[in-house]
């Protein structure tokens, strides 16, 4: 279900609506695909799939939501080549030696409209999950900017609830300790955090525009050579781990999760206590039962969130060899 996972804060004084008012808002942001001349189209789709009309799961507590978008890709390059020849057409038409921007503008307008119906459409989906509770907001996206889209459309959603007041706030949670910064400490030291363990996969960059990298792939970390690269000033952006021998991950330079995968010991007993008919309920109360007490643990490890107002320290001003705060 989570591939990857992007966690954002929501505001203390966030409260959630009525989960009938909020199913209806997002039948009426129902997936609908990309018009003809369309470039993009985005909506809810049920996180159960399609034999399911249901578009806002709830299980445990933990509510479920998925974004489907649509894309027609028109190739930058054609559009460049066609923009091209009707600038010449009308060069030999007109006479002129220069062709303004406003026309141009029009012709490339006229170009997409030609080209859009004749592009293949990809669709991409994403989930998003509400920790009420805990008020987290996680989204299975690998970058932040898609995150944030559909972080955008879920606040969209919730201020066209009638009566829901205070809208949804939610921010990139920000830590005492920048994540290179704490990998770091954590290669050079051979320490890993309380409740973690380094696995066997690492990348390290410099910071500069050389972009020097290092990759370590199913080799042991516990090495002079790691250190070494670390003194020399490379950062580690990328850190192969486990938590709690129960899910492993790759820690990103920006606090991301990456390649989430359940260890047999939790897969072991969802087959022993069995599935739901389709497996959607166990599969979400198993992940985010686990992603619960991980991403506590993993904010711990960076020092703890920031006040507001607080900046988190740059990779590059913080020494390896600093200390990792101690757990409250």
């Amino acid at each position: 279900m989570f591939n990857t996972a992007i966690f954002f804060r929501i505001a203390d004084d966030f409260v959630l609506p009525p989960l009938d008012a909020l199913e209806e808002i997002f039948q009426s942001h129902r997936f609908v695909p990309c018009g003809a001349t369309e470039p993009e189209s985005s909506g809810w789709v049920p996180p159960r799939g399609n034999k399911s009309t249901v578009l806002l799961e709830s299980v445990g507590r933990q509510l479920i939501a998925r974004l489907c978008t649509e894309r027609r890709p028109v190739p930058s390059s054609a559009i460049k080549a066609a923009v091209e020849e009707r600038i010449e057409k009308y060069k030999e038409e007109t006479g002129r030696e220069r062709v303004g921007a406003k026309i141009k503008k029009e012709f490339k307008q006229e170009v997409m409209l030609d080209l859009l119906p004749r592009a293949f459409t990809k669709r991409s989906t994403t989930t998003l999950w509400i920790d009420v509770a805990n008020k987290f907001l996680v989204v299975d996206s690998g970058n932040l900017t898609g995150a944030d889209k559909i972080v955008s459309y879920l606040v969209e959603a919730l201020s066209e609830v009638p009566g829901a007041l205070p809208g949804l706030k939610a921010s990139p949670i920000q830590t005492q300790m920048s994540a290179a910064a704490a990998m770091s400490h954590w290669l050079s030291t051979r320490e890993a955090p309380y409740n973690f363990t380094v696995d066997r996969d690492c990348e390290l960059k410099t910071p500069d525009d050389q972009k020097s990298t290092v990759r370590y792939s199913r080799h042991t970390l516990e090495i002079d050579e790691v250190a070494q690269h670390i003194a020399a000033g490379k950062m580690p952006t990328q850190l192969a781990m486990t938590w709690n021998e129960r899910v492993s991950f790759v820690l990103t330079e920006t606090a991301q999760l990456k390649k989430l995968k359940l260890l047999d010991v939790v897969l072991d007993g969802v087959q022993e206590s069995g599935k739901d008919d389709d497996g959607f309920d166990s599969d979400a109360a198993i992940i985010t039962g686990e992603l619960s007490s991980l991403i506590p643990d993993m904010l711990e490890a960076l020092g703890g969130e920031l006040a507001e107002g607080e900046v988190t320290p740059h990779p590059a001003s913080s020494h390896a060899a600093d200390p990792v705060p101690e757990p409250a």
